[in-house]
């Protein structure tokens, strides 16, 4: 039997994508593998892609669903934008899994030094805070909502 191996915090998850996003010459390179993670992130149900779940302030049609089980905050989203699914399968690459403590407090640093606030139009850029705003108001609820129990 292998011993579980202990889920990687946040930090390590950004160094890897820092390590992936690096290995590209191009933002031309780097746009196409944010699409190639669009595309691969699973889609959400039909019943989940409600006014409830859509993420305001993003250009394209996103949705983010949040489950809290056994301590950690477990995101799924999807978008009818490839780019935006791509952004989000990073988002949630980090964020989901983690504690909500965790989650609200995370600086999400590789963004930045993947350079993607630079080369995202205004308007992505804005979408990608609504979008972190929104993963971290799941994770303010589900804090809350524990220290209450």
């Amino acid at each position: 039997m292998h011993p579980m191996k202990p889920a990687k915090n946040i930090s390590q998850i950004e160094a890897e994508i820092t390590e992936e996003f690096l290995r590209f010459e191009s933002w031309d390179e780097k746009y196409e593998y944010l699409i190639d993670l669009g595309k691969k992130l699973s889609h959400l149900d039909k019943a989940e892609m409600t006014e409830r779940n859509l993420i305001r302030g993003c250009q394209s049609s996103a949705w983010l669903v949040a489950e809290y089980r056994d301590g950690k905050v477990y995101f799924k989203a999807d978008s009818d934008a490839l780019i935006v699914k791509g952004l989000m399968s990073l988002l949630i690459r980090v964020l989901s899994g983690q504690s909500a403590e965790t989650i609200l407090t995370a600086k999400l640093n590789f963004i930045d030094t993947i350079g993607m606030h630079q080369h995202l139009a205004p308007t992505r850029s804005n979408g990608l805070r609504s979008m972190i705003i929104q993963l971290k108001s799941h994770a303010m609820t589900f804090k809350a909502r524990n220290r209450a129990n």
